[in-house]
């Protein structure tokens, strides 16, 4: 099927293909501490690459996330500031989409859960789900404070594991064992505020039957997950053989999303419920920001579109087995007859974690490179490129100082940027700017261009596969081809004495270079677009990013929105004609010095090796 809408105007589709409508739905950050760059390459990151890749093809790609406000870390942190939840969210709001934006991710809307729209999805998502028989009543014990004179969220209680006994498990997950927990069931549990020893106390809420939806779960996991990465799947399904129970959907907090229940005021709903309907009320908002309110239906109920969920492998079971739950259970949601089911995830590619010099991440302890740090010190392509070259796909990997400088150094800059910038140079001064006119190609030309243009296939398919880093690899792989060729040919002598020949090598060169800035462009965006005009290309390979203020009853704050307005990129080979203007070159990407490592370690307090 052929949609004659694309929200990406102008940029037509390859032969033979089919326009998809791609959902990317990425982890929603607790409004609570700045993200380091365990974060960005865990999920910001991989969905931006995979997002504009989708845009380059021409497909209909939907970006959606926003700050998670009524989490209680969010509490937690104003607590300890004696300031309220609503001044937290707000400041890290701002904080996320400076860092969002710097750092290129391209979000078609980067909103938040505290907006009415969101409200109304949620409280819609709750009616549904009870009126379909998934959500019951039940009396549980919580566990109490009697020193504060409250019930203390999960978050606020920690303890040992009783399943791996790690010393330090939160109360509602473990994050060393990844088993979600029942507080009430953790060894010497303690609260996070006063240290005190809670006690369990009953209290009543509304609990999502998840008992009750599990053969359906089951089904979803059992059908058309080849694709999948085995780590994923793996704990989905033993998640389920373990079997599935009632889980509680609200809480008693006063932060947060009311239920739309009478006599039951004094509860909201439970952040692990509501942040995850974030990525269709976020669609939602999208659509009607558009002046088109049933636009996000072509994502949601069209079941030919593809729906990814980019999240770090903690989120594995909130994504791979609730969030389907209540999609299931909530089917007929918006969309009229009750057998119309909205579209359950294609795939949930959960990233590994990335330690830091060995240790794991703990912006506590400030063991953290800080994204908005990385990104204003050593520039958005440089931190991209380190992060997709070592992005955790398949196992936990580590930030080394050392060896970002050595990637950047000897791989961004040495194969990649000077590839570029030498015969960008040695073109512009030589052919008075222009491409040069080739006459007839030699075999060893035509051998690197059709490399060029079957990287297009190999490389595409690496990204639909969300395997970057494999596709990144190759593309540079390509890049190593093209300095093998030049060191070979070398155009500087050849032109001396044989002119005709150094401008077929240069003329080869450029078009494998264009198509290396295609090829590269969705982990390396920005170099990509000053290649673009450096090819005197009119049109943008992208859409540009815009911050707006948005308002409602709950407040004011800003958004991050995608605008695809001007993009004219197309994911195919290069297309240069001899005789185009080049404008003037200027290098890509800077040379760090080895002094850096010191500086860095020193700033995380590790002394010099």
């Amino acid at each position: 099927m052929i949609y004659s809408r694309n929200i990406r105007e102008g940029i037509p589709l390859g032969d033979n293909e089919t326009m998809k409508n791609v959902l990317v739905a990425v982890a929603w950050p607790y409004a609570n501490a700045d993200i380091h760059v365990g974060n960005i390459t865990g999920s910001y990151l991989p969905a931006d690459i995979f997002a504009r890749y989708h845009r380059l093809k021409g497909n209909r790609t939907l970006m959606v996330s926003g700050t998670d406000a009524h989490g209680t870390p969010i509490t937690v942190r104003a607590d300890a500031e004696k300031t309220t939840a609503e001044a937290v969210y707000q400041r890290y709001q701002q904080r996320f989409i400076d860092l969002f934006s710097k750092t290129g991710l391209s979000y078609d809307l980067f909103t938040s859960t505290h907006t009415e729209n969101h409200f109304r999805v949620a409280q819609d998502f709750f009616k549904t789900l009870k009126q379909n028989g998934y959500l019951y009543r039940e009396k549980q014990n919580v566990m109490y404070s009697e020193k504060e004179k409250r019930f203390l969220p999960d978050r606020y209680v920690e303890g040992e594991c009783y399943i791996c006994h790690f010393p330090n498990a939160r109360g509602d997950q473990c994050d060393n064992c990844g088993n979600l927990l029942e507080a009430t069931q953790l060894i010497n549990p303690r609260s996070r505020t006063d240290g005190s020893t809670p006690i369990p106390r009953e209290t009543e809420h509304f609990f999502l039957d998840l008992g009750k939806l599990a053969p359906e779960i089951n089904k979803f996991l059992s059908t058309g997950k080849e694709a999948w990465r085995s780590n994923v799947l793996q704990f989905a399904r033993n998640m389920v053989d373990g079997g599935l129970h009632g889980r509680p959907i609200t809480r008693d907090l006063d932060w947060g999303i009311p239920l739309p229940e009478p006599g039951w005021e004094g509860k909201r709903l439970y952040v692990w419920f509501e942040a995850v309907i974030g990525y269709f009320s976020a669609s939602m908002e999208w659509a009607a920001s558009r002046g088109e309110p049933d636009a996000w239906k072509d994502w949601w109920y069209n079941p030919e579109a593809l729906t990814y969920y980019f999240i770090g492998k903690d989120n594995i079971p909130f994504h791979a087995v609730i969030w389907p739950a209540q999609l299931i259970g909530a089917s007929h949601l918006y969309g009229g007859a009750k057998d119309r089911a909205l579209n359950l995830p294609t795939d949930v590619p959960a990233n590994e974690f990335m330690n830091l010099e060995g240790k794991k991440i703990s912006g506590s302890r400030n063991w953290a490179v800080w994204g908005l740090d990385a990104v204003e010190r050593y520039g958005p392509d440089a931190v991209r490129y380190y992060l997709t070259v070592n992005m955790p796909e398949s196992r936990d990997t580590d930030w080394d100082w050392a060896d970002f400088l050595r990637r950047n150094n000897d791989e961004l800059v040495a194969t990649w940027g000077n590839l570029a910038n030498r015969v960008l140079t040695f073109s512009y001064r030589n052919w008075d700017g222009r491409v040069p006119e080739p006459g007839e190609l030699r075999p060893e030309d035509n051998e690197l261009l059709a490399k060029a243009e079957h990287a297009f296939a190999a490389v595409g398919s690496r990204y639909e596969q969300v395997q970057l880093r494999a596709a990144l690899g190759e593309a540079m792989a390509l890049a190593g081809e093209a300095n093998r060729y030049l060191d070979t040919q070398a155009p500087w002598f050849q032109i001396k004495t044989d002119r005709a020949a150094a401008g077929k090598t240069i003329f080869t060169a450029l078009h494998v270079i264009d198509s290396l800035k295609t090829l590269l462009a969705p982990i390396l965006p920005f170099s990509s677009e000053e290649l673009q005009s450096g090819f005197g290309r009119k049109g943008r390979l992208f859409g540009t990013q815009r911050i707006e203020h948005r308002s409602d009853s709950l407040g004011s704050q800003p958004v991050l929105v995608y605008d695809p307005s001007g993009a004219a990129g197309k994911w195919e080979p290069s297309r240069l004609e001899p005789g185009q203007p080049l404008a003037e070159p200027k290098p890509l990407f800077r040379k760090l010095l080895p002094e850096i490592v010191d500086q860095e370690r020193a700033r995380m307090g590790k002394p010099s090796a």
